[in-house]
């Protein structure tokens, strides 16, 4: 069995990389789990998984210069393809190479969560979200967010990705109740769960570690956990999902 979900968020701030790395976490207690930096111009999760010295990261796969299995790690229970940073990477790396990746890697895996860009402007920004079964939208509680939220939704489902829920994170304890009902009305997902504001979160940033390794019994890993249970994984063929991963058309940004 294999699914793969998008971690999207339509903007940068809302918490994105240490909620895909906290979703993954508490994924592979039942399912073997791989994680990927789709984010390749911006990439974080390196540095949130322990992986900032890694000498082979997804950049180096995407400009054909390493094998994916070079590029893979084993951190923290789960699989972890980390990508890097620097400006030299970045433009040698061929995003349509993505879709190869994938597809390699649905092979061995239950499930794979693809860290996305924060914005839709590029081809590379989007393709993790075109490609993937169905995309998990990660929100702060404002108007921005959701709005841009919206956005992520409307382009995956115009190319038939469909939302597995919506994840309100850094979340105050006002109102959320009332900000997650009215926006149910608007996404086509369920609400997955509500991660307060949490200094635990900041911590574990700073140390490069996950936040579910870092203070696992804290609130806001509490509330991820209760996320990834929410979070039903269907059971997609290997290689059907690689083939249709190879054959996946790269779609022009918004």
């Amino acid at each position: 069995m294999v699914e793969v979900f998008a971690v999207a968020s339509g903007k940068g701030g809302t918490g994105k990389t240490t909620s895909t790395v906290a979703l993954g976490m508490a994924l592979a207690e039942r399912y073997d789990v791989t994680v990927v930096d789709a984010d390749t111009g911006m990439a974080n999760l390196l540095f949130h998984a322990g992986l900032s010295d890694a000498e082979t990261t997804l950049h180096d796969v995407l400009a054909d210069s390493a094998a994916v299995e070079a590029a893979t790690y084993e951190r923290f229970g789960m699989t972890v393809v980390p990508c890097g940073t620097s400006l030299d990477g970045f433009r040698d790396a061929d995003p349509a190479r993505l879709r190869d990746v994938v597809a390699r890697l649905a092979a061995d895996t239950d499930v794979i969560l693809l860290d996305s860009p924060p914005a839709l402007d590029s081809r590379a920004a989007v393709l993790p979200v075109v490609m993937a079964d169905r995309a998990v939208v990660v929100l702060q509680p404002t108007i921005p967010a959701i709005s841009d939220g919206l956005k992520v939704q409307e382009y995956a489902t115009s190319y038939d990705t469909a939302v597995a829920g919506l994840l309100f994170n850094k979340v105050r304890e006002d109102g959320i109740e009332r900000v997650a009902e009215k926006t149910e009305r608007y996404f086509e997902g369920p609400t997955l769960g509500a991660v307060p504001e949490s200094e635990r979160a900041r911590e574990a940033r700073r140390a490069g570690r996950p936040l579910l390794a870092h203070a696992p019994d804290c609130e806001a890993a509490a509330a991820y956990r209760r996320a990834a249970d929410s979070l039903a994984v269907r059971d997609g063929e290997s290689g059907e999902v690689a083939d249709r991963f190879r054959s996946a058309v790269i779609p022009e940004p918004p």
